[in-house]
């Protein structure tokens, strides 16, 4: 009897014990179950909003042109007896580039010189026995005259002359030869293209919307396509006056150094005009913008919230943009998570 009581007993505990396990995971599988349908926060970066300056900039393509480009003709007709530089040559300012015969043109000037010193010596006598009171005021103006004119022929006839021998009108680098030796040059007919690209110029058409924002003297960042990676500045050196009637552009040319010499007169530049400068404007990079249904967006950290904002968007600069509308000082915008999250989403700032 005392066992079959033992043994109720035992039965009774074992199934209460069993109820309360049961009750008690299906409180915990409520509970796992709720945690599990909260979507989780969304890590995100963001920056504070801050008022700061930002430069309305114009790019404009230009091309590059030779500080100083000459063609130096001839200015005598003759046979070119002798050549001196040739092309990639480096020439200074007078330097020698061909010689002429002039040899008929050598027998006049040694026949003027004499005419000159005979005259000269005629003066300088009648001068002595003028300061002796030996002749008339008349004489000697007529001697004085006389020497005048030989010294006026002999200075024609040594330009005549001198026109045989061609030399450069300025420092720089022979680009072409187009004679040789032992051809007939005539009177005008080139001889040689020498660049100066010590500096180099660089020719914009400019809007005329725009054209008003540029002035002589304005610093100008410049690129060109053939050296990506280097920055240059030039400095505005002229603003035309008057449009191009075809273009209605204003030709603006800045002027950069060349050092290095290797920037050639043809190539492509792009110069950069500053248009304006705000300095109160509300920033943000050009990336924190998302394009939903061709409507500008940002979302903003509020309180661990997401929240979007239409923006009207001003100028840009690189990789900055002016928000003009949709944003305030102090705004936390998200630029680092701002794709991933919707408005009203929860957002971990990590």
């Amino acid at each position: 009897m005392q066992t079959k009581c033992l043994c109720l007993c035992l039965a009774v505990l074992l199934w209460a014990s069993f109820l309360t396990s049961g009750c008690d995971d299906k409180t915990g599988l409520a509970k796992t179950g709720a945690i599990a349908d909260l979507p989780p926060a969304i890590p995100v970066t963001i920056m504070e909003i801050k008022a700061e300056s930002i430069r309305d900039i114009i790019f404009l393509p230009g091309t590059t042109e030779a500080w100083q480009d000459v063609k130096v003709a001839a200015d005598t007709a003759g046979r070119i007896e002798w050549t001196g530089p040739r092309e990639g040559d480096r020439v200074r300012k007078n330097d020698l580039l061909i010689k002429i015969d002039v040899s008929a043109l050598k027998a006049s000037l040694d026949h003027a010189g004499a005419q000159y010193r005979l005259a000269d010596d005629l003066y300088q006598r009648r001068k002595r026995l003028f300061e002796r009171k030996i002749i008339a005021q008349e004489e000697l103006d007529q001697s004085k005259t006389q020497r005048t004119l030989a010294a006026t022929d002999l200075q024609q006839i040594q330009v005549r002359y001198n026109h045989g021998f061609p030399r450069s009108p300025i420092d720089g680098i022979i680009n072409h030869v187009y004679v040789d030796a032992g051809e007939f040059i005539d009177t005008g007919k080139p001889i040689a293209d020498i660049i100066n690209i010590e500096r180099i110029k660089i020719n914009v058409h400019v809007p005329e919307l725009d054209v008003r924002f540029v002035l002589q003297g304005q610093k100008t960042p410049v690129r060109i396509d053939a050296f990506p990676d280097r920055a240059l500045s030039g400095t505005v050196d002229f603003v035309a006056f008057k449009a191009d009637p075809a273009t209605k552009t204003f030709l603006v040319r800045t002027v950069i150094e060349n050092p290095f010499g290797d920037i050639r007169p043809g190539m492509i530049a792009r110069v950069a005009f500053v248009r304006r400068v705000v300095p109160d404007a509300l920033l943000a990079p050009l990336f924190a913008l998302v394009d939903k249904g061709g409507e500008r967006l940002v979302f903003i950290e509020k309180d661990g919230v997401a929240q979007s904002r239409t923006v009207g968007i001003g100028v840009i600069e690189g990789d900055r943009v002016q928000i003009t509308s949709g944003l305030n000082p102090g705004d936390h915008l998200i630029v680092r998570g701002q794709t991933e999250v919707e408005d009203g989403m929860k957002v971990r700032v990590q």
